[in-house]
């Protein structure tokens, strides 16, 4: 099974906020997780992200690929 770290959306219409998760790479966008490991809000001023990066770390470990929008919010 190929894992992936992405974001999922959440929220109502026009106000999104986004769980990051992780997942099967074959999932939808907001199809079922295995773990959800943190968060993140672009609508607050600045914005908030607060994540787990013991378990960001033991994902990567074990061969999880972080999207190109993860990667770039948490700094990794």
């Amino acid at each position: 099974m190929a894992t992936v770290v992405r974001l999922t959306r959440m929220g109502r219409n026009k106000t999104p906020f986004y769980r990051i998760v992780v997942t099967d790479s074959r999932k939808k966008r907001d199809g079922g997780w295995i773990e959800s490991i943190g968060y993140y809000n672009p609508l607050t001023n600045p914005e908030s992200i607060k994540f787990d990066a013991e378990r960001l770390a033991y994902w990567k470990s074990v061969g999880a690929k972080l999207s190109d929008r993860v990667a770039k919010i948490t700094g990794k």
